[in-house]
């Protein structure tokens, strides 16, 4: 790349954090804009605030150099070339995606426009944001000259999100002109080209032997084409989470089911793991928010709804399932194993795990509660009280526990040492909601195992006391 592109990020939350550094990673000269003091005070010292792999070596590398922490929009605006848009989009009570912020932010660009710019749609936004960005910029007296509006969603996923981006399976841009599209392929080709893959020092993905594909399209594609893609997931998920019901109905194993369905190369086996729903700041977000929109056009969209009401039923399922392990709840102490709404994340925006812990709580248990990275924002969210606890380790949270119930997928949870585990807990008693164990092993350990879409397993000497009380 001849000369890096001055690039400037509004916000500094998941996605234009994880942007900005990347972008500077690829060679960019980068702003990222924050109006908050406090965040961006925090970013130029180096907390980099959110629970992301290979996020604190790329922020302390390109920190106060190749990017820049500010609140000052207007001269961000002023010395970039493209202005990147990655601000909240919260969902509102009627299920639309709250645009406010992304309002405000374009008004802002807009009062210090004097030469031509990219603003680029990141954030997730339903269909026709980029007419409402374009109208609002003219509406303040800028020249239609002197900008143009663009969209490229973003595909990260919480946890991996520096190698998504670096490694992507595809780059989605929407521009409706030439120059636009230029400049926006211009950004990206230290990928597209491979250039950045051959580097010594960058970070290796799947992209390392096989460039991603630019995928240019029209604003209003590239705008569905987000929603869409998080909606089908949702899909899958909700899809699996009900034939794991039925699995559990006729003593079937979904483990095989979804293995023998991802072998199908037309279905494939991502996103295809049964548990106790899916949560986080996307998909809850973007199915509602995609669902409204398609109510607004006069498309029946029904299916979404459905997806939903499996999701929101997964939980109440779940529960089902401890209080028939245990017969009451009121006065139990349960272990909960992970508190973010996904593993090797510290999230806990719609977590049904959270979710979960608050259903316990309202039934009368006790709470003894574990996460590797989630703790502090829970503990904000749902603070230590006479119910509630957070322990310092699995084993600490298992202690004295009349069940143990496994909420999110940690890699960590996979490596437990289940005979420490079985001797901390009253009764050992394991609900797993991740299906992270294998049953025999289990079983082999003398838990009572009940998982999603399996059978649940009960400790050998029970089942050779019960043969041998029949006989």
């Amino acid at each position: 790349m001849s000369q890096p592109i001055q690039i400037a990020v509004v916000g500094s939350g998941y996605v234009g954090l994880v942007a900005a550094v990347c972008f500077a990673e690829i060679g960019h000269r980068v702003v990222c804009v924050d109006n908050d003091q406090k965040k961006v005070a925090a970013l130029q010292s180096g907390d980099t605030l959110i629970h992301e792999k290979h996020l604190p070596q790329l922020l302390e590398r390109y920190r106060n150099t190749g990017v820049r922490f500010t609140t000052d929009l207007g001269e961000a605006t002023r010395q970039c070339d493209a202005i990147f848009i990655a601000v909240g989009t919260p969902q509102g009570e009627n299920g639309d995606a709250d645009l406010s912020y992304v309002e405000a932010v374009a008004c802002e660009i807009a009062r210090s426009l004097t030469s031509y710019k990219v603003i680029v749609e990141k954030s997730t936004v339903p269909v026709y944001t980029n007419e409402w960005i374009r109208r609002s910029i003219e509406r303040n007296g800028v020249a239609r000259s002197l900008f143009d509006v663009a969209s490229n969603p973003e595909f990260l996923r919480e946890g991996t999100a520096v190698s998504d981006f670096l490694h992507p399976d595809r780059i989605v841009v929407g521009a409706d002109s030439e120059p636009a599209a230029a400049l926006l392929a211009t950004i990206y080709a230290p990928l597209t080209s491979g250039a950045y893959y051959k580097r010594p020092e960058a970070i290796a993905g799947a992209c390392s032997a096989a460039p991603p594909p630019l995928l240019h399209t029209s604003a209003k594609s590239a705008e569905i084409v987000k929603h869409a893609s998080n909606a089908f997931l949702a899909l899958k998920i909700s899809f699996i989470n009900a034939v794991s019901n039925l699995c559990e109905a006729t003593d079937a194993n979904i483990e095989q089911v979804a293995r023998g369905m991802g072998l199908d190369t037309r279905i494939g086996p991502r996103f295809l793991r049964p548990g106790i729903g899916y949560g986080g700041s996307c998909f809850p977000k973007d199915v509602a928010a995609f669902r409204s929109v398609a109510e607004q056009l006069g498309v029946d969209f029904n299916l979404l709804t459905e997806v939903e009401k499996i999701n929101a039923e997964q939980k109440k399922r779940f529960l089902a399932k401890v209080r028939s392990a245990l017969w009451t709840l009121r006065g139990k102490r349960i272990a909960v194993l992970g508190l973010a709404f996904k593993g090797e994340t510290d999230d806990i925006r719609e977590s049904p795990a959270i979710d979960l812990v608050e259903m316990l709580l309202a039934e009368g248990c006790t709470i003894a509660a574990y996460d590797p990275a989630a703790m502090k924002r829970s503990m904000a969210e749902m603070p230590a009280s006479q119910h509630l606890c957070y322990a310092e380790d699995a084993y600490a949270a298992a202690r004295d526990a009349d069940a143990l119930l496994v909420l999110t997928d940690w890699r960590e949870f996979v490596a437990l040492d289940l005979q420490r585990l079985y001797t901390a807990m009253r009764y050992p008693i394991v609900i797993d909601g991740r299906n992270l164990f294998d049953p025999k092993t289990m079983q082999q350990h003398g838990f009572t195992y009940i998982s999603i879409g399996r059978p649940a397993v009960y400790p050998v000497r029970d089942l050779e006391l019960a043969a041998s009380a029949a006989q």
